[in-house]
């Protein structure tokens, strides 16, 4: 039996086309590790480790923790870039805007 946050990391492992081996390679874990977190109940999440393996999966450790966050997996990824775009320098922020502006002049 998953839980909420086995089910957050198996589907997003899953939809980046990660293996259990490979995930756990670059989030430096176990196999057997992400396999626990993805199947064992309750899981015994690392804090350090669970931010490690939102980093490799494109989401925040909140994302991952929350019991009631159920985005799909294409909102988790906005909403984490959101998050750090948020934090951006006031520069950095406008130019991302005006990428944006031009790439929506093709249409």
């Amino acid at each position: 039996m998953s839980t909420p946050l086995g089910e957050k990391i198996r589907t997003l492992r899953k939809a980046k086309g990660y293996t259990l081996e490979k995930l756990a390679e670059l989030s430096e874990s176990s196999k057997s590790y992400i396999w626990e977190l993805e199947n064992k109940n309750p899981p015994r999440p690392s804090g350090e480790k669970i931010a490690k393996i939102a980093a490799v999966l494109g989401v925040t450790a909140d994302y991952l923790i929350d019991q009631t966050e159920t985005l799909k997996v294409e909102d988790a990824a906005d909403t984490a870039f959101y998050r750090k775009y948020r934090k951006m320098p006031d520069d950095t922020k406008e130019k991302i805007r005006r990428m944006v502006d031009l790439w929506g002049d093709d249409e």
